[in-house]
């Protein structure tokens, strides 16, 4: 039996994680779920966000799935998911991004992989104000950070027969930071030699994602690159709703819907579930369970291709429940 912390977060997230649970328990893996709660919801019971018991339950039991969580623009408490990424080491963002036949698309057969750095970069969130006249954000870039995270894209790509690597920066113009980031890259690549490599500038990785995605396969970058991109990447596969994801480190592993919470939307049973469905196939390959991940990526093939009871952003007019009953059968 594996125990797993599941933080259902607010907004449509307890919606999209109790169809998760249902989705997952039909497969007969033995889990259980040690619930905690975190996001805006507790504030006033605990005086912040993420409490220090929802820590605690991830390091006790060294894997996590969550709900999206709502952060304020501008203004109010730090984002919970930067804070668990930086709490935890949790130096890698995995998101896969991949077409399924029957989501409408423009695009067809893309299958890339966003590997993103978690912990540093303009999310390290060190900032002052300068008076009433501006505000500055310290971009911390380390030789360390950089090493790991590349050398996690490779191996990903050798383990996962993945036949390229791609840098992305800006160090025309941020020669130290970024050029730290690529010349890092550079020499880690040269240890794998039998992967194919290059490095592209963000902007026009961005320009040649809308046109040609198809030329990518695994694509490594800083923190807020990564964020960035990854959000672009899900546009060309009907959006974030479709986006699953992973915060991996050494000790720990939290796998997430990126989606955001969508308040106006929340308890009216209309939620598409995917993006945290597609997490838990994640989980389940992390913990070894290929078979039982099979079959929720199986069910969801079919689900889509057969075009009935899907969710209102998927073109359909299902419930919430619907949706996930649809995938049930199948499994």
């Amino acid at each position: 039996m594996y125990k797993v912390t599941l933080i259902p977060g607010d907004g449509i997230g307890p919606e999209v994680a109790a169809a998760m649970v249902k989705v997952v328990e039909s497969t007969g893996v033995d889990i259980e779920w040690e619930k905690v709660d975190a996001g805006a919801g507790v504030i006033d019971e605990y005086g912040t966000p993420l409490p220090e018991h929802v820590i605690d339950a991830i390091k006790r039991n060294k894997i996590a799935i969550k709900g999206p969580v709502t952060t304020p623009v501008g203004k109010g408490f730090k984002s919970v998911n930067v804070t668990l990424r930086q709490t935890l080491d949790l130096y890698v963002n995995l998101r896969p991004v991949k077409s399924f036949k029957g989501i409408k698309s423009r695009y067809e057969d893309i299958d890339l992989v966003i590997v993103r750095e978690n912990t540093e970069g303009l999310y390290s969130g060190i900032e002052h104000k300068i008076g009433d006249y501006g505000a500055e954000t310290i971009k911390i870039i380390t030789k360390p950070a950089c090493e790991r995270i590349c050398e996690f894209a490779f191996n990903y790509a050798k383990d996962n027969n993945r036949k390229k690597v791609t840098g992305v920066h800006k160090a025309n113009i941020m020669k130290l930071s970024d050029g730290l980031f690529l010349n890092t890259f550079r020499d880690i690549a040269s240890k794998y030699p039998d992967i194919k490599s290059d490095d592209l500038i963000v902007d026009a990785a961005c320009m040649n994602l809308v046109i040609n995605p198809e030329k990518y396969d695994v694509m490594v970058m800083p923190n807020l690159y990564g964020d960035i991109v990854s959000d672009l990447c899900s546009g060309l596969v009907g959006g974030l709703g479709m986006i699953p994801g992973a915060n991996i480190g050494k000790d720990y592993a939290v796998f997430e819907a990126v989606h955001g919470s969508a308040p106006d939307i929340a308890g009216k049973n209309i939620a598409n579930p995917t993006a945290i469905i597609q997490s838990s196939v994640m989980m389940l390959r992390y913990l070894g369970e290929q078979e039982a991940a099979a079959k929720i990526e199986n069910a969801l093939v079919k689900v889509f291709e057969k075009g009935e009871n899907l969710t209102g952003d998927l073109g359909g007019n299902a419930t919430t429940d619907e949706f996930t009953n649809e995938i049930l059968k199948y499994i």
